[in-house]
């Protein structure tokens, strides 16, 4: 679709995914040894969605690490703090220009799948969600569905956006209530990485049934189901855990469930 974009939301504090966050932004957190945000980049680019003239991204939290990765990758809008979903969207409106947007959440975690369902068919005018299968205790529901990460808005709805607050107060429960929400389900394997239970599970699934090593690192120690970054240096145990790049696990050391992402 030619009158498409996309915004991929990466301005969170990351307030649950702590202390993880601390030292990254969301976003750049690795999942599968690649960070959430080129994750997200690579799904846009199936839809032949790339660069700065079609791919937005906006920061806050820890910007300018976020402003050097992303480069010239996208059109980088910096907000002075967190806006919420719905602001950050609003934010990028004159880039927008009267296009439809895809938006997406740099801490969403998707394999196995495509997004072009979410365009197959789509009218231009109804809103639609991307949808994981609700499990029980699941807050906030769509048709029996979660929500799983992407979004697809009509200019109507982004014309009108507030200058802070979130989508789903915005455009989805209201969209929803008109009877113009769409629910789309996802075919793959969804998470959302927001939590360290989250993002240890994804890693987890990226890993496979057996060890993700990174070229560059050391490992002299056992690993079960690891995930090991770049110059990381493993000379302890793990199992079911990850090394971010040039961390270290020092002999004698056992991780299990766990993250290690410094010395």
């Amino acid at each position: 679709m030619s009158d498409l974009c996309a915004v991929v939301l990466a301005a969170g504090e990351g307030t649950r995914l702590r202390p993880l966050t601390l030292v990254r932004p969301k976003a750049l957190c690795p999942v599968g040894n690649v960070p959430l945000l080129d994750r997200a980049l690579a799904h846009l680019a199936d839809l032949d969605l790339t660069g700065p003239a079609t791919v937005a991204a906006n920061a806050a939290w820890l910007a300018d690490q976020v402003r050097v990765h992303a480069r010239d990758r996208v059109h980088l809008s910096v907000e002075p703090r967190p806006l919420g979903t719905a602001g950050g969207v609003a934010r990028l409106r004159e880039w927008i220009s009267g296009r439809a947007v895809l938006v997406g959440n740099a801490d969403a975690y998707l394999a196995g799948g495509s997004l072009a369902a979410l365009l197959a068919g789509w009218d231009g005018a109804t809103v639609r969600l991307l949808g994981a299968p609700a499990t029980p205790g699941t807050v906030g529901t769509f048709s029996g569905y979660g929500f799983a990460g992407f979004s697809l808005l009509p200019w109507r709805w982004v014309r009108d956006l507030p200058a802070e607050g979130e989508l789903v107060h915005a455009v989805w429960r209201p969209a929803e209530a008109a009877g113009r929400l769409e629910v789309v389900p996802f075919t793959g394997y969804f998470r959302d990485t927001g939590t360290p239970a989250g993002y240890l599970a994804a890693n987890l699934h990226a890993a496979g049934s057996g060890n993700l090593i990174a070229p560059g690192a050391t490992v002299t120690g056992r690993c079960q189901r690891a995930v090991v970054g770049e110059g990381a240096r493993v000379h302890g145990d793990l199992t079911r855990a990850v090394v971010w790049p040039g961390a270290q696990v020092r002999p004698g050391e056992r991780l299990t469930d766990a993250v290690r992402i410094g010395p």
